[in-house]
């Protein structure tokens, strides 16, 4: 089924790039985040079916007229959809007004693989990336001591080296991103040792930061605040995830690595757990809440984590009021 998708991605590619190959802008995430404060932007992950391709097309048509300042792709857990991610984001790039940004992991990969498919992004016009630790792979042996890259930030450094080769088309090469941990990374239960990881992760050569989600917005304006104190100044941009099912609530601390929900979401959640749409109503308002406070504390910006679905987010975004226009024009590289 995912060959059939990755077949597909690349026959609309072929039909749609003479048409949009104008539209090949290339912005630096820093040039975007300086012409709006704050952010708005997207995350979808590479469908593995035909039926699911057909639910991201339709979410992907139905955000556009959003215009959000970027969306961003996931990498599956050892980088198992690496080819769907790399087709989507070229379809994305080129048959719409978005600007993507791929994640990139560490976890079975080495120099030879990164470098490869960097300069594939360069040649699409990518301007941005996400360089991620990455999940481990499930169901299949992994030693990680053979990964080239044992971290995100030897990630960093390396395409760090590749933006100072001037094999990027953008004079400054790739924008590079990083993943933040508002709750504490999994992996350091020490936040001072973990703070010090991650100071050196941004200067490495880090742009910009995109926190994990978190319900508790408390959470990450100490995490702004304990970057601030550490010299950590890069923009970060906060992870929302709208609740729409009270079954989702699990599934979402695992994709996170374990979230902390604060009483008060529960509470307006246990009363309607029975009923979906209800849940759903209290989920989105509570996300709306959340924004709002985020935006009233001078959030750099938010990154709402879709689930390749549109109708929590666009509701969201009706309901901030947020206008529907961005400056798209390239900048000179």
């Amino acid at each position: 089924m995912a060959a059939a998708v990755a077949v597909a991605f690349r026959d609309d590619l072929t039909e749609s790039r003479g048409r949009n190959e104008d539209k090949r802008r290339l912005m630096h995430i820093t040039e975007i985040m300086r012409g709006r404060s704050p952010t708005f932007s997207f995350e979808f992950f590479p469908p593995k079916t035909p039926q699911a391709a057909e639910t991201l097309y339709q979410t992907i048509r139905d955000l556009e007229s959003y215009m959000p300042d970027f969306v961003s792709v996931t990498y599956g857990a050892g980088g198992s959809t690496r080819e769907l991610t790399h087709d989507l984001v070229e379809r994305i790039q080129h048959t719409t007004k978005l600007d993507p940004i791929p994640h990139l992991t560490c976890v079975c990969h080495n120099e030879e693989e990164i470098e490869t498919i960097l300069r594939r992004y360069a040649k699409s016009a990518i301007g941005n990336i996400l360089a991620l630790g990455g999940d481990r792979p499930a169901g299949m042996a992994y030693d990680k001591s053979r990964d080239s890259f044992q971290h995100a930030i030897d990630l960093v450094k390396f395409v760090r080296c590749f933006n100072e080769s001037g094999a990027h088309p953008h004079r400054r090469g790739f924008g590079i991103g990083v993943a933040g941990f508002p709750e504490g990374h999994p992996a350091t239960p020490n936040r001072l040792v973990e703070m010090d990881y991650f100071k050196a992760k941004v200067d490495a050569g880090a742009d910009y930061i995109v926190t994990q989600l978190f319900f508790d917005n408390r959470d990450f304006l100490d995490f702004r605040e304990r970057c601030a104190l550490a010299g950590v100044h890069v923009p970060i941009i906060a992870g929302i995830m709208p609740i729409t099912s009270f079954g989702g609530l699990k599934r979402m601390a695992e994709l996170a690595g374990g979230a902390r929900f604060p009483a008060k979401l529960l509470r307006a959640l246990q009363p309607c757990q029975n009923d979906p749409e209800m849940v759903r109503r209290a989920g989105i308002q509570y996300a709306l809440e959340q924004c709002h406070d985020l935006m009233a504390n001078n959030v750099a910006g938010i990154h709402f984590y879709t689930l390749n679905r549109s109708d929590a987010t666009r509701t969201i975004f009706d309901s901030l009021g947020i206008p529907r226009h961005r400056n798209l024009q390239a900048s000179s590289v």
